[in-house]
């Protein structure tokens, strides 16, 4: 059984952070293998600023450790990483209905040199409708900017 908690920003403790940036590291390195080391190191406070900052912040567990986290704003996933251990166990969709019932969201953005997360959000009905060849950083890592039609 996953819950789903939302968690203001008043309630990030810096154990949750720290525990959350560790599941966004262990994602991002199984699955974002267009990234360097250095990319990473390079990336890691400007995630962790973002757990910190984000508007709404979803946090799943299955009961005894979190697993994933999702945050949106301004009707976008701007962020969704889940522990690999939990990768394809049916998490993510559960995280992007909650988003989609509750802040009807419609934008997501996806590195396009990661397919599986390309794939994943198609399945969920998003649709390319720009690529932009660097990230908002400005990071040479091509980006699919994704809709949901209702």
């Amino acid at each position: 059984m996953i819950n789903i908690n939302s968690i203001g920003k008043e309630n990030r403790s810096e154990e949750l952070i720290a525990e959350l940036l560790g599941i966004w590291e262990a994602s991002v390195r199984a699955s974002h293998h267009f990234l360097t080391e250095e990319d990473i190191r390079l990336i890691c406070p400007q995630a962790e600023e973002a757990i910190r900052q984000i508007e709404i912040l979803w946090v799943a567990d299955d009961g005894n450790v979190r697993v994933g986290f999702m945050g949106t704003q301004s009707g976008k996933i701007e962020m969704l990483f889940l522990h690999p251990c939990r990768f394809r166990r049916g998490i993510g969709r559960i995280l992007i209905q909650k988003a989609f019932a509750e802040q009807d969201v419609r934008y997501v953005d996806v590195n396009e040199q990661n397919p599986s997360a390309v794939k994943f959000y198609e399945r969920m009905g998003f649709r390319v409708f720009r690529r932009d060849s660097a990230d908002d950083q400005g990071n040479p890592f091509p980006i699919l900017r994704m809709k949901r039609d209702i």
